[in-house]
C-alpha cells in the first residue's frame, strides 16, 4: 500500500518532466517559418502538415564561380543567424546541403522542350528577378534566372523566419538550433521594374552610414531605384571637382528656420555638409550589392540658389544669393539666357556621370518661376533667338498648374532641358524630370515622374513617353501618417499620407490609358522630402512602416491586394524592424 502511495506521485512527476520536455521541444520545432511575408509572393501553395527542419550546421550550396551568387548566399547565411541564432556554413557545389541555389526556373525548361523555335524575346528586367523557391523533404531549393533573383528569393526565406530575441541567441545557439520550414512552392517575381524611395538630402544632410541602412531599408522590401536628391535651395550635396566651392560654400546655410507653417525663426546656427565623390561612389557600390541603382538628382532650373550663392553671375539679377535659410519655391533661378549656364550644367552633369553608373539621371525640372526671365534681358533675347512665341491658350495637362501655361518661357525651360538631354545621351543616360517639364513640351525621350497627382503621367503615357508614378496623395511620405498631429513628430502640417491611403493607390489606370499606353508606366516611387525632418530617427519613423504598404503596390498585382490581410501580416516584418534597430510609427491608420 505505501510503494503504491509513493509510486503514484513519482510517476505523476515524471509523466510532467516528460511532458515538460517534450513540450520544449515541442516549442523549438514550432519556431516555424511563416511565408506571409511582406511584399505578398505572386504564389504560394503550402502543405502545412509536412516540415523540413534547418539546423546549425547544415549548408547552403551555390556556385562559387560566380561572385554575385556567392554573395547572395553569404548573405542568406547572415539573415538566418541575425534572425534565429541558426549558424549555416557556405558549402560550394555541395549536392546535399540542405539549401541549395541553382540558376534556371523549372518553367524556362518545360518552355524550352515543347518549343521548335529555340529564338526567345528578350527577358524583361521583371523577368530577369524570378525566382522560385522550393521546400521538400530534400530541403529548400532556391532557383532563379539571374543572381538578382537569389537576393529576392533569400529576402523571402529572411521575412519568413521567426525572429528571435537577442537573450533566445544565447540559449542552445538560438531557437534550439533549429527551424522548421513547412513545405512549400514559391514562384515570384515583381509587378514593376521601377521600384523606387527619394531621399531629400538637400535640406537635410544624412551621413553615408545612415544611407546604407536607408538602403538596407528599401532592400528588405522589394525596392530597387534609389533617389538621391542631392541639391537644393538650401544646401548643395554633391562634389564637383571643377567647381571646388560649389560643396564647400553651397553647402552651407548660416541659419534654418524652425517653427511650423511660414512662421520666419530661425535658429541662426549654420548648417552644412557634403558627399564627396569617393562618398558617392561607395554608395553606389552597397547599393549595387543589394541590387539597387542609385538615380542621382541634380535639380535645374530652379532650386539652384545654393549655386547662385557661389556662381552670382549665373542668376538674371547677378546676386548677391544666400544658400536659402528657409522653405520653398524661391524666385531667383539660373538664368535661361545666360551661355554659361549650360557649360556650368554640362560640367556638373559629366561630373556625376563619371560618379553615377546609373541608366537613369533626373534633371528635376519642377517648381521653376519664370518672373525673373520674364524682365531678363539675356533669357529675353535667347527666346527672340530661338524664335518661341507663346501659346495663345492652352487647357491641356501640360499647362495645369502654370498661370502662364505654353509661354515662352517654359519652352526656354524645354530648350535648356533638351540641350541636357542630348548631352546625357551622348553619355548612354536618359533623362528623367517632374512632371513640369511637360510644360514647354517634352524633349524626344525624356521620362516624367509625376508628383502633382496622376494626370501629368497620364498626358506623358499618351505621348508615348516613359512614366514613373509617384502623387503626392499617395507617395509623399514628409506628410503626416497619423490623424492626430500630437502623436507623430512634426512634419508638414498638410493632408494625410496613411498606410491605408497608400496601399489604395493603383499607378496604372486603365479608364485613362490604352493597353499599349499601360506599358509606358515603369513603376511607382515613394518620396521622403526633408523640411522638417532632421534626424535619422525621425527619417525611419517617416518611412516605416509605410514603406511596407507602398511595396505591395510596387511589387504585387492588384488582385492580391488586400489591406485587412496586409495589416494581419505586418507584426512579423515590425519583429525584423525591432532586430534590426529601425525606428518605426507602431500606429497603422
Amino acid at each position: 500500500m505505501i510503494n503504491r502511495i509513493w509510486r503514484r506521485p513519482l510517476f505523476i512527476i515524471h509523466c510532467f518532466l516528460f511532458v515538460s520536455a517534450m513540450l520544449a521541444a515541442g516549442s523549438a520545432f514550432a519556431q516555424r517559418a511563416d511565408y506571409q511575408i511582406i511584399p505578398l509572393p505572386k504564389q504560394i501553395q503550402t502543405d502545412t502538415t509536412q516540415v523540413f527542419t534547418l539546423r546549425s550546421g547544415m549548408a547552403i550550396a551555390f556556385d562559387a564561380t560566380d561572385a554575385e551568387t556567392a554573395r547572395n548566399a553569404q548573405f542568406l547565411q547572415q539573415w538566418v543567424e541575425q534572425a534565429t541564432g541558426v549558424k549555416l556554413v557556405l558549402a560550394p557545389n555541395d549536392k546535399r546541403a540542405a539549401i541549395r541555389l541553382t540558376i534556371g526556373l523549372p518553367a524556362d525548361k518545360k518552355a524550352k522542350k515543347s518549343k521548335k523555335d529555340k529564338t526567345a524575346a528578350p527577358m524583361t528586367e521583371q523577368q530577369q528577378e524570378a525566382y522560385t523557391i522550393t521546400v521538400n523533404k530534400d530541403g529548400i531549393l532556391v532557383q532563379a534566372r539571374k543572381p538578382v533573383g537569389f537576393f529576392r528569393a533569400a529576402q523571402t526565406l529572411r521575412k519568413s523566419l521567426p525572429v528571435a530575441r537577442d537573450a533566445e541567441h544565447s540559449v542552445s545557439g538560438g531557437l534550439s538550433a533549429s527551424i522548421g520550414f513547412p513545405f512549400v512552392t514559391i514562384e515570384d517575381e515583381p509587378r514593376f521594374s521601377y521600384r523606387g524611395v527619394l531621399l531629400d538630402c538637400g535640406r537635410h544632410f544624412f551621413n553615408v552610414e545612415f544611407i546604407k541602412q536607408f538602403l538596407d531599408a528599401m532592400a528588405l522590401h522589394g525596392c530597387n531605384q534609389f533617389h538621391w536628391h542631392l541639391t537644393e535651395d538650401q544646401g548643395w550635396r554633391f562634389e564637383v571637382k571643377a567647381f571646388p566651392d560649389l560643396a564647400l560654400k553651397g553647402s552651407v546655410r548660416e541659419k534654418t528656420v524652425i517653427g511650423p507653417g511660414n512662421m520666419r525663426i530661425y535658429d541662426n546656427i549654420p548648417y552644412g555638409g557634403y558627399y564627396t565623390q569617393d562618398d558617392c561612389r561607395e554608395v553606389v557600390r552597397y547599393a549595387a550589392e543589394r541590387y539597387i541603382n542609385v538615380v542621382p538628382e541634380i535639380d535645374m532650373p530652379g532650386h539652384m540658389q545654393s549655386a547662385l550663392h557661389v556662381f552670382p553671375n549665373l542668376g538674371c539679377t547677378g546676386g548677391p544669393y544666400p544658400v536659402a535659410p528657409h522653405w520653398g519655391v524661391m524666385r531667383e533661378v539660373l538664368c535661361g539666357g545666360n551661355a554659361e549656364t549650360l557649360d556650368f550644367l554640362k560640367t556638373v552633369f559629366g561630373e556625376l556621370c563619371d560618379v553615377f553608373p546609373s541608366p537613369f539621371i533626373h534633371i528635376g525640372g519642377d517648381e521653376c518661376p519664370k518672373e525673373r526671365w520674364q524682365k531678363c534681358a539675356k533669357c529675353q533675347a535667347k527666346i527672340k533667338e530661338l524664335g518661341l512665341t507663346s501659346d495663345p491658350k492652352d487647357t491641356g495637362a501640360g499647362g495645369r498648374g502654370s498661370q502662364d501655361g505654353r509661354s515662352a518661357e517654359n519652352k526656354l525651360q524645354t530648350y535648356i532641358n533638351h540641350e541636357i538631354e542630348q548631352f546625357l545621351a551622348s553619355r548612354g543616360r536618359s533623362l528623367i524630370g517632374w512632371d513640369e517639364i511637360l510644360s514647354g513640351g517634352l524633349t524626344e525621350n525624356a521620362i516624367v515622374m509625376s508628383w502633382r497627382g496622376t494626370k501629368g503621367g497620364i498626358e506623358a503615357a499618351k505621348q508615348k513617353h516613359r512614366v514613373i508614378m509617384s502623387p503626392n496623395v499617395f507617395a509623399y511620405i514628409d506628410h503626416p501618417q497619423l490623424k492626430d498631429y500630437s502623436k507623430q513628430p512634426q512634419t508638414t502640417d498638410s493632408y494625410q499620407v496613411s498606410c491605408s491611403k497608400m496601399y489604395s493607390f493603383e499607378p496604372v489606370i486603365p479608364e485613362e490609358l490604352t493597353d499599349e499606353e499601360q506599358n509606358y508606366i515603369l513603376g511607382v516611387q515613394a518620396n521622403l522630402w526633408t523640411e522638417h525632418i532632421a534626424y535619422p530617427e525621425h527619417a525611419f519613423y517617416q518611412l516605416l512602416p509605410r514603406l511596407a504598404s507602398m511595396s505591395e503596390v510596387q511589387w504585387c498585382s492588384p488582385a492580391q491586394k488586400d489591406f485587412d490581410n496586409w495589416k494581419t501580416r505586418l507584426p512579423r516584418l515590425e519583429k525584423l524592424y525591432d532586430k534590426l534597430g529601425f525606428v518605426y510609427c507602431h500606429q497603422v491608420e
